[in-house]
């Protein structure tokens, strides 16, 4: 046995032994969700530990009305759209923006916003919006991407924001009484913030977190060390992650962000609005802002009829309770966005058919 396998085994060994009261983990990044379903982790651990997963997927939480608003635009003869390939088959209200291509509707698949931008640059005569989705992790690139614009007056380019910050979904699934005994953290939104943001949890909630790196080995560590903070009644944060965290996370990034953006409220699916949960555009970059460019709203649409995924994202309900999934449900003919995403639940109990 090399010294990794003996490594995975030392953990799984640990955490049975350790492990003593029924407690529910939820993790809220949807790296996480793929990478516990990929290595089967569930069935490792012992029957009092059950891992949960929260809104951590940014195409999952994001409303149907975004998409409909997107869809809207291109009544604008004017407007190309460029969009990250996993938007492309999140169902709207009537249709996808993969659907709207089959009417000849201009769309355009990018790999970053700064090839948005470029391609604003290369077509003058349109209005490129780029539909800008994501927590923290990829909020800083946008904005720095909407200050490039600026810088070089490019004003044909535009982002329809729906960026969203991760405490306080965290903070809201606690104050609707979501049975949640400790936090997987986000390991790549901690890398931009840093582990501060999540100090108010075990503070004001005495929840326990640690912030996990992406291999089984830090995901089983991670849980181990939630199941030490509970036996010793030590609810903090703490980072496994350290090979990539920092303490004060990426500075840089952050003042990009904060120059850029401001908090504001947004709403998340199966949590409603949350106050401050939002990032929009500060004055100064409003003509880079879509919403105040073309005078459109982003309003919240409801839910399939059927599909589950609110319940599902708030921990309540697994993928398999909902009577579409692996049916009328699929990754190749999604109904609801959490079929959609490779972070999204569904489609990771979908692709490895784990149990709870």
């Amino acid at each position: 046995m090399n010294s990794q396998s003996q490594k995975y085994s030392s953990l799984i060994e640990s955490i049975n032994q350790e492990s003593g009261q029924a407690v529910r983990f939820m993790e809220v990044c949807g790296g996480h969700t793929w990478a516990i379903r990929k290595a089967g982790i569930p069935d490792l651990l012992p029957e009092s530990i059950r891992l949960v997963s929260g809104p951590g997927c940014p195409v999952c939480v994001t409303s149907r009305g975004y998409i409909n608003t997107a869809i809207a635009l291109l009544d604008q003869p004017e407007v190309i759209l460029a969009t990250f390939g996993d938007l492309m088959r999140v169902p709207g209200s009537i249709q996808s923006l993969e659907e709207t291509i089959f009417h000849s509707r201009r769309i355009e698949v990018v790999l970053s916003p700064l090839d948005a931008l470029q391609y604003a640059i290369r077509n003058p005569g349109k209005e490129v919006v780029f539909l800008g989705i994501g927590f923290e992790t990829t909020a800083p690139g946008v904005a720095a991407t909407i200050m490039q614009a600026r810088n070089e007056g490019i004003r044909n380019f535009s982002v329809l924001s729906s960026h969203k910050v991760m405490p306080p979904a965290m903070a809201a699934l606690l104050d609707h009484r979501i049975p949640i005994d400790g936090f997987i953290c986000p390991g790549h939104v901690s890398a931009i913030t840093g582990q501060g943001i999540f100090e108010f949890i075990p503070r004001e909630y005495h929840i326990p977190c640690v912030i996990a790196g992406f291999e089984s080995e830090d995901i089983l560590e991670s849980i181990l060390m939630l199941i030490r903070q509970i036996n010793s009644d030590n609810a903090l944060v703490e980072n496994q992650y350290s090979r990539v965290v920092r303490a004060n996370g990426n500075p840089k990034a952050r003042a990009i962000m904060d120059e850029v953006f401001e908090l504001s409220d947004d709403w998340w699916r199966g949590l409603g609005e949350i106050p401050g949960s939002g990032l929009s555009n500060r004055r100064k970059y409003s003509k880079w802002d879509a919403k105040e460019k073309f005078g459109v709203t982003i309003s919240p649409e409801p839910e399939p009829p059927g599909c589950r995924c609110s319940d599902i994202l708030k921990g309540l309900a697994n993928p398999e309770d909902c009577a579409l999934f692996g049916s009328d449900c699929t990754p190749d003919n999604p109904v609801g966005a959490c079929m959609v995403s490779n972070e999204g639940t569904c489609q990771a109990w979908y692709r490895f058919n784990q149990s709870p």
